[in-house]
């Protein structure tokens, strides 16, 4: 059985929690919770996490579906260096974002998720995990000549074509005649009658 990518469990996790934590940032905002400053922090963190945690890592066997856009974000998060490549510093980053937004009820949840995607991370990292990103594969161009080929010249069904070229040779050998073009016996007179 092969071994578990804990990386890509702690992306799902971590971008569901930088959802939940939009979401509960909107309600305690929204809601002018008295500590309403939390919720707005918990907004930002979020979108932050977000768009940190959008472009799925490269698996080390098989392959990875790219999420739909990921191609842009990658871009940023490839500009990001060892920070964004490490999964250690992913830990901390998370477990650091998620303190903060404990100390709201609408939050609560966004920060239990995210402590857990961060200790994900973490044993990903212990593990020896690296976020590599999805490159895409350079398309192999096919050679004009090779792709053009010239269609079938007698109509189906036909033989296979080894049995093809072995009936072409006894017909030659049997009437002595070679395969060019035919000559009609009858001679053919241009006379309107």
């Amino acid at each position: 059985m092969g071994q578990i990518e804990w990386a890509m469990w702690a992306n799902e996790q971590a971008l569901a929690s930088g959802l939940i934590l939009i979401t509960g940032g909107i309600v305690a905002t929204a809601g002018q919770f008295t500590q309403w400053y939390f919720g707005a922090y918990s907004i930002v963190a979020g979108v932050f996490i977000c768009l940190l945690e959008y472009p799925r890592g490269k698996r080390r066997k098989g392959s990875t579906m790219e999420r739909c856009g990921q191609k842009y974000m990658t871009k940023v998060v490839k500009l990001l260096g060892p920070l964004s490549r490490n999964y250690y510093v992913r830990a901390f980053l998370h477990l650091g974002l998620s303190v903060p937004a404990g100390f709201l009820l609408a939050t609560i949840l966004g920060t239990a998720c995210l402590a857990i995607s961060s200790g994900i991370y973490l044993l990903a990292a212990i593990r020896g995990e690296q976020w590599t990103p999805i490159e895409p594969k350079p398309k192999e161009r096919p050679q004009m000549g090779a792709t053009i080929k010239q269609p079938p010249s007698n109509p189906p069904p036909r033989p296979p074509a080894e049995a093809r070229k072995k009936l072409s040779e006894e017909e030659e050998v049997a009437t002595g005649v070679s395969s060019g073009p035919q000559e009609n016996p009858i001679p053919v007179t241009d006379e309107v009658v």
